[in-house]
Protein backbone atom coordinates (compact mmCIF):
# COMPACT_ATOMS: atom_id res chain seq x y z
CA UNK A 1 0.00 0.00 0.00
CA UNK A 2 1.25 3.20 -1.01
CA UNK A 3 2.35 6.59 1.46
CA UNK A 4 -0.88 8.89 1.90
CA UNK A 5 -0.99 11.88 -0.50
CA UNK A 6 -0.45 15.36 1.86
CA UNK A 7 -0.79 18.80 0.82
CA UNK A 8 0.74 21.77 2.87
CA UNK A 9 -0.72 24.65 3.96
CA UNK A 10 1.65 27.24 5.15
CA UNK A 11 5.15 27.29 3.31
CA UNK A 12 7.30 28.34 5.98
CA UNK A 13 10.35 26.63 7.82
CA UNK A 14 8.31 23.84 9.48
CA UNK A 15 5.89 23.21 6.43
CA UNK A 16 8.19 23.43 3.77
CA UNK A 17 10.51 20.91 5.56
CA UNK A 18 7.88 19.07 6.12
CA UNK A 19 7.46 18.93 2.54
CA UNK A 20 10.62 18.13 1.37
CA UNK A 21 11.63 15.53 3.46
CA UNK A 22 8.10 13.70 3.33
CA UNK A 23 8.42 13.83 -0.60
CA UNK A 24 12.10 11.91 -0.31
CA UNK A 25 10.00 9.12 1.78
CA UNK A 26 7.33 8.27 -0.86
CA UNK A 27 4.70 10.56 0.59
CA UNK A 28 3.47 12.40 -3.18
CA UNK A 29 2.16 15.86 -2.36
CA UNK A 30 -0.51 17.17 -3.94
CA UNK A 31 0.06 20.43 -3.63
CA UNK A 32 1.80 23.54 -1.58
CA UNK A 33 -0.84 26.59 -0.45
CA UNK A 34 0.47 29.73 1.29
CA UNK A 35 -0.69 33.20 1.71
CA UNK A 36 2.62 34.40 -0.29
CA UNK A 37 2.72 32.75 -3.61
CA UNK A 38 6.09 33.10 -4.28
CA UNK A 39 7.14 31.46 -0.47
CA UNK A 40 4.72 28.47 -1.96
CA UNK A 41 6.34 28.48 -4.97
CA UNK A 42 9.59 28.05 -3.65
CA UNK A 43 8.66 24.79 -1.92
CA UNK A 44 6.05 23.38 -5.22
CA UNK A 45 8.41 24.03 -7.58
CA UNK A 46 11.19 22.05 -6.33
CA UNK A 47 8.53 19.17 -5.84
CA UNK A 48 7.12 19.81 -9.22
CA UNK A 49 3.85 19.90 -7.88
CA UNK A 50 0.92 23.36 -7.90
CA UNK A 51 1.40 26.29 -5.78
CA UNK A 52 -1.69 28.52 -4.80
CA UNK A 53 -3.27 30.56 -2.13
CA UNK A 54 -6.27 29.07 -2.19
CA UNK A 55 -5.72 26.43 0.25
CA UNK A 56 -8.80 24.27 -0.71
CA UNK A 57 -7.44 24.00 -4.32
CA UNK A 58 -4.51 21.44 -2.93
CA UNK A 59 -6.08 20.01 0.33
CA UNK A 60 -9.20 18.33 -1.53
CA UNK A 61 -6.98 16.50 -3.41
CA UNK A 62 -4.88 14.64 -0.52
CA UNK A 63 -5.65 12.07 2.31
CA UNK A 64 -3.50 14.25 4.94
CA UNK A 65 -3.32 18.04 5.25
CA UNK A 66 -0.69 19.96 7.17
CA UNK A 67 -1.69 23.22 8.10
CA UNK A 68 1.44 25.27 9.27
CA UNK A 69 0.51 28.85 9.65
CA UNK A 70 1.42 30.89 12.24
CA UNK A 71 -0.24 29.84 15.41
CA UNK A 72 -2.33 32.84 15.39
CA UNK A 73 -4.15 31.77 12.47
CA UNK A 74 -4.73 28.30 12.22
CA UNK A 75 -8.37 27.91 13.56
CA UNK A 76 -9.11 30.83 10.75
CA UNK A 77 -7.39 29.27 8.10
CA UNK A 78 -9.06 25.40 9.11
CA UNK A 79 -12.65 27.07 9.34
CA UNK A 80 -12.08 28.87 5.60
CA UNK A 81 -11.16 25.61 4.09
CA UNK A 82 -14.19 23.70 5.85
CA UNK A 83 -16.43 26.68 4.93
CA UNK A 84 -14.89 26.19 1.14
CA UNK A 85 -15.34 21.96 0.92
CA UNK A 86 -12.10 21.76 1.40
CA UNK A 87 -11.65 18.64 3.53
CA UNK A 88 -13.05 15.54 2.62
CA UNK A 89 -14.53 12.59 4.69
CA UNK A 90 -11.95 10.16 6.04
CA UNK A 91 -8.89 12.89 5.51
CA UNK A 92 -6.30 13.74 8.82
CA UNK A 93 -5.70 17.20 9.56
CA UNK A 94 -2.75 17.78 11.34
CA UNK A 95 -1.59 21.16 12.72
CA UNK A 96 2.31 21.59 13.90
CA UNK A 97 1.94 24.59 16.84
CA UNK A 98 3.59 23.41 20.54
CA UNK A 99 0.73 24.80 22.48
CA UNK A 100 -2.17 24.60 20.96
CA UNK A 101 -4.76 21.69 20.62
CA UNK A 102 -6.02 19.28 17.84
CA UNK A 103 -9.12 21.46 18.55
CA UNK A 104 -7.52 24.51 16.51
CA UNK A 105 -7.95 22.70 13.09
CA UNK A 106 -11.29 21.05 14.84
CA UNK A 107 -13.44 22.27 12.15
CA UNK A 108 -12.22 19.73 9.78
CA UNK A 109 -14.77 17.59 11.67
CA UNK A 110 -17.76 19.07 10.67
CA UNK A 111 -16.48 17.42 6.92
CA UNK A 112 -15.68 13.68 8.29
CA UNK A 113 -11.68 14.47 8.20
CA UNK A 114 -9.82 13.69 12.03
CA UNK A 115 -8.08 16.48 13.55
CA UNK A 116 -4.86 16.11 15.32
CA UNK A 117 -1.65 17.90 16.42
CA UNK A 118 2.25 16.48 15.50
CA UNK A 119 4.51 18.76 16.91
CA UNK A 120 8.13 18.71 16.47
CA UNK A 121 10.62 19.11 19.84
CA UNK A 122 12.96 21.15 17.74
CA UNK A 123 14.00 24.58 16.90
CA UNK A 124 14.38 26.03 13.40
CA UNK A 125 16.42 28.96 11.81
CA UNK A 126 15.88 28.27 8.09
CA UNK A 127 14.10 25.50 6.30
CA UNK A 128 17.77 23.88 5.61
CA UNK A 129 18.29 23.78 9.39
CA UNK A 130 14.60 22.14 9.98
CA UNK A 131 15.51 19.61 7.10
CA UNK A 132 18.88 18.59 9.12
CA UNK A 133 16.65 18.95 12.66
CA UNK A 134 13.88 16.78 12.36
CA UNK A 135 15.32 13.55 12.06
CA UNK A 136 16.15 12.54 15.40
CA UNK A 137 13.88 15.06 17.03
CA UNK A 138 11.22 13.84 19.22
CA UNK A 139 7.43 14.71 18.31
CA UNK A 140 4.64 15.50 20.36
CA UNK A 141 1.23 13.93 19.25
CA UNK A 142 -2.36 14.90 20.04
CA UNK A 143 -6.20 14.68 18.78
CA UNK A 144 -8.21 12.22 17.57
CA UNK A 145 -7.64 8.93 18.12
CA UNK A 146 -8.22 7.47 14.78
CA UNK A 147 -5.34 9.78 13.41
CA UNK A 148 -2.26 8.95 16.24
CA UNK A 149 -1.33 5.69 14.26
CA UNK A 150 -0.97 7.90 11.61
CA UNK A 151 0.94 10.66 13.13
CA UNK A 152 3.17 7.84 14.50
CA UNK A 153 3.71 6.34 11.15
CA UNK A 154 4.78 9.80 9.97
CA UNK A 155 7.34 10.51 12.46
CA UNK A 156 9.02 7.26 12.18
CA UNK A 157 9.00 7.98 8.62
CA UNK A 158 11.18 11.36 9.60
CA UNK A 159 13.52 9.33 11.26
CA UNK A 160 11.87 10.84 14.59
CA UNK A 161 10.38 9.77 18.00
CA UNK A 162 7.16 10.24 18.96
CA UNK A 163 4.92 10.67 22.02
CA UNK A 164 1.27 10.90 23.19
CA UNK A 165 0.49 14.01 25.48
CA UNK A 166 -3.34 15.37 26.54
CA UNK A 167 -4.86 18.34 24.97
CA UNK A 168 -5.28 19.94 28.75
CA UNK A 169 -0.93 19.60 29.12
CA UNK A 170 -0.15 20.84 25.99
CA UNK A 171 0.72 24.76 26.88
CA UNK A 172 2.74 22.83 30.03
CA UNK A 173 4.44 21.13 27.40
CA UNK A 174 5.43 23.91 25.14
CA UNK A 175 5.93 26.16 28.39
CA UNK A 176 9.21 23.62 29.77
CA UNK A 177 10.02 23.44 25.27
CA UNK A 178 10.12 27.03 25.69
CA UNK A 179 12.57 27.26 28.84
CA UNK A 180 15.01 24.40 27.40
CA UNK A 181 15.23 26.46 23.64
CA UNK A 182 14.35 29.85 24.04
CA UNK A 183 15.09 30.84 27.53
CA UNK A 184 18.93 29.05 26.38
CA UNK A 185 19.24 31.63 23.59
CA UNK A 186 18.25 34.91 26.13
CA UNK A 187 20.83 33.24 29.21
CA UNK A 188 23.67 33.01 26.40
CA UNK A 189 22.73 36.59 25.14
CA UNK A 190 22.82 38.28 28.60
CA UNK A 191 26.08 36.12 29.24
CA UNK A 192 27.79 37.27 26.08
CA UNK A 193 26.46 41.16 26.43
CA UNK A 194 28.27 41.04 30.20
CA UNK A 195 31.65 40.16 28.86
CA UNK A 196 30.85 43.27 26.67
CA UNK A 197 31.64 45.27 30.05
CA UNK A 198 35.05 44.62 30.09
CA UNK A 199 36.09 45.27 26.39
CA UNK A 200 34.64 41.81 24.36
CA UNK A 201 32.14 42.39 21.38
CA UNK A 202 29.45 39.73 21.35
CA UNK A 203 30.85 37.41 18.92
CA UNK A 204 33.84 37.57 20.79
CA UNK A 205 32.64 37.34 24.18
CA UNK A 206 30.32 33.80 22.37
CA UNK A 207 33.73 32.55 20.98
CA UNK A 208 35.19 32.64 24.06
CA UNK A 209 31.69 31.13 25.99
CA UNK A 210 30.99 28.26 23.36
CA UNK A 211 32.92 25.72 24.44
CA UNK A 212 32.03 25.95 27.95
CA UNK A 213 28.55 25.58 26.79
CA UNK A 214 29.07 22.81 24.55
CA UNK A 215 30.70 20.78 27.29
CA UNK A 216 27.38 21.73 29.74
CA UNK A 217 25.50 20.00 27.32
CA UNK A 218 27.73 17.38 26.85
CA UNK A 219 27.91 16.67 30.15
CA UNK A 220 24.09 16.83 30.59
CA UNK A 221 23.65 14.49 28.22
CA UNK A 222 26.16 12.00 29.24
CA UNK A 223 24.97 12.45 32.79
CA UNK A 224 21.68 14.02 33.61
CA UNK A 225 21.00 17.28 34.69
CA UNK A 226 21.06 17.68 38.26
CA UNK A 227 24.57 15.34 38.11
CA UNK A 228 26.08 17.66 35.70
CA UNK A 229 26.14 20.57 37.89
CA UNK A 230 28.98 22.58 38.91
CA UNK A 231 29.97 25.78 40.16
CA UNK A 232 29.56 27.75 43.24
CA UNK A 233 26.22 27.30 44.23
CA UNK A 234 27.13 23.48 43.72
CA UNK A 235 29.67 23.95 46.22
CA UNK A 236 27.77 25.97 48.15
CA UNK A 237 30.51 28.83 47.91
CA UNK A 238 28.49 31.88 49.31
CA UNK A 239 31.27 34.45 49.58
CA UNK A 240 31.78 34.06 45.63
CA UNK A 241 28.00 34.26 44.68
CA UNK A 242 27.72 37.25 46.69
CA UNK A 243 30.43 38.69 45.03
CA UNK A 244 28.07 38.10 41.77
CA UNK A 245 25.07 39.93 43.22
CA UNK A 246 27.82 43.57 44.18
CA UNK A 247 28.27 43.35 40.42
CA UNK A 248 25.07 43.01 38.83
CA UNK A 249 23.96 45.57 41.04
CA UNK A 250 25.56 47.97 38.80
CA UNK A 251 24.39 46.08 35.70
CA UNK A 252 20.80 46.51 36.42
CA UNK A 253 17.72 45.25 38.55
CA UNK A 254 16.67 42.90 35.27
CA UNK A 255 19.72 41.06 35.30
CA UNK A 256 19.98 41.07 39.32
CA UNK A 257 16.89 39.47 39.89
CA UNK A 258 17.14 36.65 36.99
CA UNK A 259 20.30 35.81 38.46
CA UNK A 260 19.05 35.47 41.83
CA UNK A 261 15.77 33.76 40.57
CA UNK A 262 18.09 31.25 38.76
CA UNK A 263 20.25 30.67 41.41
CA UNK A 264 17.39 30.21 44.28
CA UNK A 265 16.20 27.73 42.05
CA UNK A 266 19.83 25.87 41.01
CA UNK A 267 19.79 25.43 44.86
CA UNK A 268 17.20 23.15 44.31
CA UNK A 269 19.25 21.75 41.25
CA UNK A 270 22.30 21.48 43.83
CA UNK A 271 20.52 19.63 46.59
CA UNK A 272 19.31 17.06 44.04
CA UNK A 273 22.49 15.88 43.36
CA UNK A 274 23.84 16.25 46.57
CA UNK A 275 26.53 18.32 46.74
CA UNK A 276 25.55 20.52 49.47
CA UNK A 277 23.41 19.93 52.61
CA UNK A 278 20.12 21.51 53.71
CA UNK A 279 21.78 23.97 56.10
CA UNK A 280 24.19 25.13 53.05
CA UNK A 281 21.31 25.36 50.71
CA UNK A 282 19.53 27.60 53.44
CA UNK A 283 22.49 30.10 53.52
CA UNK A 284 22.46 30.15 49.98
CA UNK A 285 19.17 30.97 49.98
CA UNK A 286 19.55 33.69 52.38
CA UNK A 287 22.31 35.41 49.77
CA UNK A 288 19.76 35.28 46.82
CA UNK A 289 16.61 36.35 48.66
CA UNK A 290 16.66 40.04 48.37
CA UNK A 291 16.91 42.19 51.14
CA UNK A 292 14.77 44.98 49.72
CA UNK A 293 15.66 48.02 51.84
CA UNK A 294 18.56 46.40 54.25
CA UNK A 295 20.50 46.03 50.17
CA UNK A 296 22.96 47.68 51.80
CA UNK A 297 23.69 48.78 54.89
CA UNK A 298 25.23 52.35 55.75
CA UNK A 299 26.59 51.87 52.98
CA UNK A 300 28.08 48.38 53.69
CA UNK A 301 28.27 46.15 50.29
CA UNK A 302 25.71 42.88 50.86
CA UNK A 303 28.46 40.85 50.98
CA UNK A 304 30.05 42.47 53.44
CA UNK A 305 26.74 42.80 55.74
CA UNK A 306 26.45 38.94 55.26
CA UNK A 307 30.06 38.34 56.29
CA UNK A 308 29.03 40.82 59.59
CA UNK A 309 25.85 39.03 60.07
CA UNK A 310 27.62 35.45 60.14
CA UNK A 311 30.36 37.02 62.67
CA UNK A 312 28.03 38.75 64.73
CA UNK A 313 26.10 35.58 65.24
CA UNK A 314 28.94 33.01 65.85
CA UNK A 315 29.23 31.92 69.56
Amino acid sequence: MGKPRIAVVGAGKVGSALALLLSRQGYPVAGIASRSLLSARRVADELSVPATVRPGEVTAGADVVFITTPDRVISRVAREIADGGGFLPGQVVFHTSGAHSAEEVGAARSCGALAASLHPLQSFADVGMAMENLPGSYFALEGDPGALPLAEQIVKDLGGRSFSIDASDKALYHAAACIASNCLVSLIHLATGLYGRFGLSREEAFKALFPLIRGTIRNISQVGPAPALTGPVSRGDGPTLAGHLDVLKEVGPLELDLYRKLSLYTVRVALEKGSISPAQAQDLESIFKPLDKFETRGGMARGEFLKTLACSSAP
